[in-house]
């Protein structure tokens, strides 16, 4: 489902699964084995995809703005044929690297197991920038 969104900008580089420009290395480490304190949890199940889409810009803009570090997404894993991805856990990593949440996403990974495995994302959201001086 294409949402008309612009690409990425350049000086972006793109995101996925645990790899992550710039993140610092403990912090990766943590967040690959669920040693994250999450602050908000989205769940997605049920969701179309629009319906979805929306949610999770939503959730991460107000997580930005209250200046939560870490949430989790829960995708759910699908239940798909020969293997494949479901809808959801194919389309929010793609919709993570797109603006409007591009500019709030500063990394993801699948969730460790306990988390939801791979039917869930932890997300480390940017730091706000302060506007004084």
């Amino acid at each position: 489902m294409n949402h008309l969104s612009p690409s990425v900008p350049a000086r972006e580089p793109p995101l996925s699964h645990g790899v992550a420009p710039g993140l610092e290395r403990a912090t990766a480490r943590k967040m690959k084995r669920g040693k994250l304190d999450i602050d908000a949890t989205l769940d997605l199940h049920g969701h179309t995809q629009s319906a979805a889409f929306q949610a999770l810009a939503g959730f991460l803009e107000r997580a930005a703005k209250d200046g939560r570090r870490a949430v989790r997404v829960i995708t759910g894993k699908g239940s798909r044929s020969g293997g494949r991805l479901g809808v959801l856990q194919g389309q929010v990593p793609a919709w993570l690297n797109e603006m409007p949440m591009r500019q709030w996403v500063n990394a993801f990974s699948y969730a460790a197991a306990q988390d939801g495995g791979t039917g869930a994302l932890y997300i480390l959201v940017k730091r706000r920038k302060s506007s004084t001086g």
